[in-house]
């Protein structure tokens, strides 16, 4: 996987916590510098662990699945990127969240914006992909689009949230789909 495939990835699977934390943004009356810092660091550092774990998992199965493992990385990617294409699209609005940076209220928060890089690591130990420089470029990244997500819902609105939850569902979709034209020889 290439640095570029892995920017890729790792700004589709930010968007997310870009989202929440543009609310997160939008729920502070005065904007400080550790509200960036807090929400970047509990999304960057989750969005670093998740992947770990399921490429953890993913190396206990690997030899099983390794004939098919792209087909598992498509259809988990292709799933995660519809299924963030879903949300982005749907009607109903969430309420934004509450203006508590606290462990209470950024823990549950880091956990569901992340969850879908637990299957992106799985992907990861099916393609062999170095796990360490990996999952550390997607936490900086995490952490780098949360804590601009902050000031950016706290000056400009909630406008952004379901577009950054568009484009990282279709970021992650292509990926599954050149994944899977890859290992099928149709694209070189």
């Amino acid at each position: 996987m290439t640095l570029w495939e892995l920017f890729i990835i790792a700004v589709g699977l930010s968007m997310d916590a870009f989202a929440v934390a543009i609310c997160k943004g939008l729920s502070v009356q005065t904007l400080k510098p550790k509200h960036a810092l807090i929400t970047g660091l509990w999304f960057g550092v989750f969005q670093a662990l998740m992947p770990t774990l399921g490429y953890l998992l993913g190396t206990q199965f690997a030899d099983y699945i390794v004939a098919i493992d792209h087909w598992i990385a498509f259809i988990l990617l292709g799933l995660i990127g519809a299924n963030m294409i879903r949300e982005a699209l749907g009607k109903e609005e969430e309420e934004c969240l509450d203006c508590s940076f606290g462990v209470r209220a950024m823990f549950p928060l880091a956990i569901a914006t992340s969850i879908d890089a637990l299957a992106v690591g799985v992907t990861f130990a099916f393609l062999g992909v170095k796990i360490v420089p990996a999952v550390s470029f997607i936490g900086v990244i995490t952490f780098a689009l949360s804590a601009f997500g902050v000031w950016l819902g706290n000056v400009f609105g909630s406008r952004f949230k379901s577009t950054a939850e568009l484009a990282g569902g279709a970021v992650l979709i292509l990926m599954g789909i050149k994944i899977l034209l890859e290992h099928l020889g149709i694209l070189a």
